[in-house]
């Protein structure tokens, strides 16, 4: 059975064909520069590739192209779409109204529309994808919807309010919604299995890190914290977000450079986090060469870094009173052996001994990296949020 997984932005649209008998990739790709000039690029499991520079004004003619590269040319893996049995997106905010996978319908489409001044930059967007998609695929092809904010709608009052009048709450629906949701259940659940333990019966403290990172609080296989808040841009320091920042350091400094509400997002959003205070750049492989040449303002942004994970982990081990295990994930989290070191070490307080040499050793793979007799168990966990998203579109069409 074969399942289409899609993952649009207000300019992309990267995809991935799945056959779910053996969870293998047969197709991936993107669409990228949607609504500018537009360009594919798709390869396939066994190594033949498509690239190509495309007219790409609306999300329709990203699809179509899809549907083309998949069915078409040297490097088709079908011969019809109807050979794909569903369609599973990714979508960033759910809000409350969306707490499990879903059936596409138009009102459905409506509502997660309606909810795009929760996440401007993507809910929109998801529904423009959304509305191209059933343009373009057969309608016998049933679509689901997979929400990030799902994973964190058991976190309770205490840990998503914010000290706002409730009123805010109730009428503009500010509260902490979490995002990273389909990964922090995906490696989660990988840990348990890895572990040889039942979830239910395990604390454990998910730290996705990348460009943008989030630490989540899993206790017996549910969220009940987060480090992203209302939107992305709270938690740690990223790659280009500030991170938790007092509100009137905000308020000051959108005061003192004249900003207005817009400017002073995009200042916090687009241009602060490791670029912003190492001057180096978004990336932490960047920022860890320039620590490695001695740039005090990259081996403090990292140092920043480093510190605000461990206080997440202290946090957290104290909101579950107990730790089992911590998991790194993310782009960061699978490939930078120094930062796991740096947030392993000195951790005596919670019994987490990293081993070094293990953990020097590991990028992407699956693997335990602390001491046998560490009280807390620290691993490595690579995150698929495709393939959970095309496990969770299978069992919902199953039904």
């Amino acid at each position: 059975m074969l399942i289409l997984v899609v993952n649009a932005g207000s300019s992309s649209l990267k995809y991935q064909l799945l056959n779910m008998e053996d969870e293998s990739v047969l197709a991936k790709g993107n669409c990228d520069r949607i609504g500018i000039d537009g360009h594919i690029s798709h390869k396939t499991a066994d190594g033949r590739s498509y690239d190509a520079d495309c007219a790409f004004p609306t999300h329709t003619e990203a699809f179509m192209k899809l549907v083309e590269v998949l069915t078409t040319g040297e490097a088709a893996v079908i011969k019809d779409m109807s050979e794909i049995a569903a369609v599973g997106h990714r979508i960033v905010q759910g809000a409350e109204v969306f707490s499990e996978t879903t059936l596409v319908t138009d009102e459905i489409i409506d509502k997660i529309d309606e909810l795009r001044e929760l996440a401007p930059v993507h809910n929109h967007a998801h529904a423009l994808a959304l509305r191209a998609c059933k343009k373009v695929m057969p309608a016998s092809v049933p679509q689901a919807v997979v929400f990030d904010t799902a994973f964190h709608q058991t976190m309770p009052e205490k840990a998503y309010m914010f000290g706002l009048p409730y009123e805010d709450y109730e009428n503009l629906h500010v509260r902490k919604y979490g995002f990273h949701g389909t990964s922090h259940r995906f490696v989660s659940a990988a840990l348990a299995k890895a572990m040889g333990k039942d979830i239910k019966n395990l604390k454990i403290v998910s730290c996705h890190l990348g460009n943008g990172s989030s630490i989540t609080a899993v206790d017996g296989g549910k969220s009940v914290d987060t480090s992203m808040g209302f939107t992305p841009l709270d938690g740690v320091l990223m790659g280009t977000r500030t991170g938790c920042v007092d509100p009137s350091a905000v308020t000051f400094v959108m005061e003192k450079h004249n900003f207005t509400p817009a400017e002073m997002s995009d200042y916090m959003n687009k241009k602060s986090g490791f670029l912003g205070v190492s001057g180096v750049g978004s990336d932490n492989r960047d920022v860890s060469a320039a620590c490695e040449q001695g740039n005090k303002r990259a081996q403090l942004s990292k140092d920043m870094l480093v510190y605000q994970i461990k206080k997440y982990i202290g946090a957290y081990a104290a909101a579950m009173n107990g730790l089992d295990a911590v998991l790194f994930t993310g782009g960061i989290g699978e490939n930078a052996p120094d930062v796991r070191e740096e947030v392993c070490t000195d951790m005596d307080i919670l019994g987490i001994k990293i081993d070094t040499v293990a953990n020097a050793g590991i990028r992407g793979k699956l693997c335990k990296i602390s001491q046998s007799d560490s009280k807390v168990e620290v691993w490595v966990v690579p995150t698929n949020e495709e393939l959970l998203i095309a496990r969770d579109t299978l069992a919902l069409i199953s039904k």
